[in-house]
């Protein structure tokens, strides 16, 4: 199952490197929501998806759905969730993080609340195509497929627009109300969009660079755009980025639009809800002068770029590139020997940008008590430590809000060998543009800068 940024959920070791196709930002959003109910009545694609939200939604829940989660005691929704099979939806793509959902969550859920949870990979753009349907079909408070959903970015924008989601909700779990700063950015904004607890924070995710240190000395590796410029020039046709529209590729023009214009200047982006391209263009043309400047020396001479991440992970395991990106280090890939265990990950210091993922509800779930025991769970201290040692996310949980005993148990986490401090990489931390501007910047790079 990540940043829907990714586009936009997002991700973990193994979804940079294999690819987040099904995380472009493109499809639904251009497509627009009036095509889901055809959608809907034919099938969509995804990892059994069809099969596995009908016995979702043929589970009847063993108490009424709530119609609002104010007033909720968490008592009542532990003994309404009892007994109840719930579905969750997003992104398929990492083995590594559905191996944890089903080796760590799903047994966690049954044994201490007597939740079943069934995994539902599928592209974001046909879970939220599927809601679309539904909803047409008069399915707008209950009865659906979907109880709930890895989200984030413009496709929350979109889903909270129009509807789709259950809420607020979040400030009805305990685990958000005792450990997350509801008030942080991070947390009161996605992509720009407020949140208004129409979701629930899953995981951070930041991106990170790797090498294979055998072959590139730690001294030669990039920390901003100059750098970055004299390190293609060092290899010049071995290096490249997705497209932008695959969210890889977003982030990563992102990052050194950043380091060219200045934190502050780029961060103008995340709040901005009603930009014009030209608005845009004028803050980041530095940025866009920049990525020109880089294309003699990339890959194809900067004519052309692979179509998305998982064309970049296949080019860099097979030599024809000497890096690679994405959001979280390699250590996955590294231990399955994947990549070699001579790997080298590193941030560029002029920043690097990260954003939140989150789960939320859908309007019409059969089985919305059993989400929200399920989404507590994932934040919950002991699933936030567990999915840092395994997956690297970066926790969603206020250190200063845990006790001692579970501050200490995320602050001294062994990490893997190509795993960075986790103040290595907040220290260059840099927001991403909203969900409204982003599509502005894949659009200005897609006129102005391939083959330019």
């Amino acid at each position: 199952m990540a940043t829907e940024n990714q586009k936009h959920q997002n991700a973990t070791p193994v979804d940079a490197s294999r690819g987040r196709v099904a995380l472009t930002r493109r499809g639904f959003l251009a497509g627009g929501l009036l095509s889901g109910l055809a959608l809907a009545a034919t099938g969509c694609s995804g990892s059994g998806s069809q099969d596995a939200a009908g016995s979702a939604a043929g589970s009847s829940a063993a108490a009424t759905n709530p119609t609002s989660a104010d007033d909720l005691s968490w008592d009542e929704v532990l003994a309404a969730a009892k007994g109840q099979k719930v579905s969750w939806y997003g992104w398929g793509g990492s083995t590594v993080r559905n191996n944890w959902i089903e080796s760590v969550l799903v047994p966690r859920l049954k044994e201490q609340y007597d939740v079943e949870l069934e995994l539902v990979g599928m592209d974001i753009n046909d879970i939220l195509t599927q809601l679309s349907g539904e909803f047409q079909a008069g399915k707008t408070t209950d009865g659906g497929s979907i109880d709930f959903i890895w989200i984030n970015g413009e496709n929350f924008a979109s889903a909270k627009e129009n509807g789709y989601l259950w809420g607020p909700m979040a400030q009805a779990l305990p685990n958000f109300q005792d450990y997350v700063d509801a008030d942080s950015p991070e947390i009161a904004y996605d992509f720009g969009s407020k949140v208004e607890g129409y979701e629930a924070p899953y995981g951070k995710t930041q991106m990170v660079l790797w090498v294979d240190g055998a072959k590139i000395p730690e001294s030669d590796l990039p920390t901003n755009p100059d750098s970055f410029l004299q390190f293609c020039k060092a290899h010049q046709g071995q290096v490249t980025y997705p497209e932008p529209g695959d969210f890889t590729g977003t982030a990563f023009i992102s990052c050194l639009i950043a380091g060219v214009i200045g934190k502050d200047n780029f961060e103008q982006l995340a709040t901005m809800s009603d930009a014009t391209a030209d608005e845009v263009k004028e803050i980041i043309e530095p940025g866009l002068e920049y990525l020109r400047s880089l294309n003699p020396y990339l890959w194809n001479a900067g004519s052309t770029f692979p179509a998305d991440s998982t064309t970049c992970g296949q080019m860099y395991q097979d030599g024809e590139l000497v890096m690679n990106m994405g959001y979280g280090e390699p250590q996955a890939l590294v231990d399955v020997g994947t990549l070699p265990q001579t790997t080298k990950a590193f941030v560029l210091q002029s920043g690097t940008v990260g954003n939140t993922n989150y789960m939320a509800i859908a309007a019409n779930a059969p089985h919305k008590y059993a989400a929200m025991v399920a989404i507590n769970e994932v934040m919950s201290p002991e699933m936030q430590l567990d999915q840092y040692k395994v997956l690297g996310n970066i926790t969603v949980l206020d250190l200063q809000k845990l006790k001692d005993d579970d501050r200490e148990a995320i602050e001294s986490v062994q990490l893997g060998s190509t795993m960075l401090p986790l103040q290595d990489k907040l220290a260059v931390r840099v927001g991403e543009a909203s969900g409204k501007v982003i599509p502005i910047i894949e659009q200005l790079w897609h006129d102005e800068v391939p083959g330019k």
